[in-house]
């Protein structure tokens, strides 16, 4: 891939993380679990920490790849290397771990693509200052999973031929 595509492609996962951190950060940092038992009736205290524990795990991961993303583009040159491993980096740990947590919390409705709605689906019901957070970021987490979907195995295959 050319230098400007894959620079294109940083510059805007770079801004979408960037965006998708600060809406998390904002719940985080807003919300209190004593708030999301009283707002919802299903008051499931270990899955709400639960969940909020796999929030923390994205953001930190989006913050990461935020970070590594705006070091190469404030770098005196363009690092193309560097990028694309970076990007392959956001790929597999900012976007999988948004669709597919390590604790199934949450999960990706397939089917979600032919109706319309919302992917993301809770393995329970929870407050709906929740559900409104995750329907804010799965747009944006979307768009950079469509851009960087030939880093989920060209990147990879293209560093094994490489050795």
């Amino acid at each position: 891939m050319g230098n400007t595509l894959v620079e294109s492609q940083l510059t805007l996962a770079h801004t979408t993380l960037k965006g998708i951190c600060e809406k998390i950060s904002e719940y985080l940092n807003d919300t209190k679990l004593t708030e999301m038992l009283s707002e919802d009736n299903q008051t499931d205290e270990e899955y709400y920490k639960a969940v909020l524990s796999s929030l923390r795990r994205v953001l930190v991961f989006c913050e990461e790849g935020k970070d590594a993303s705006e070091v190469i583009l404030n770098g005196k040159t363009f690092r193309k290397a560097a990028a694309e491993k970076t990007l392959y980096w956001v790929y597999h740990n900012c976007i999988e771990e948004f669709f597919n947590p390590r604790i199934d919390n949450w999960f990706e409705d397939s089917r979600s693509a032919y109706t319309g709605k919302n992917a993301i689906k809770f393995s329970k019901p929870v407050p709906e200052s929740l559900k409104e957070l995750m329907k804010s970021i799965e747009g944006p987490f979307q768009s950079i999973r469509e851009e960087l979907e030939y880093y989920e195995t060209d990147f990879q295959t293209k560093m094994l031929h490489s050795k």
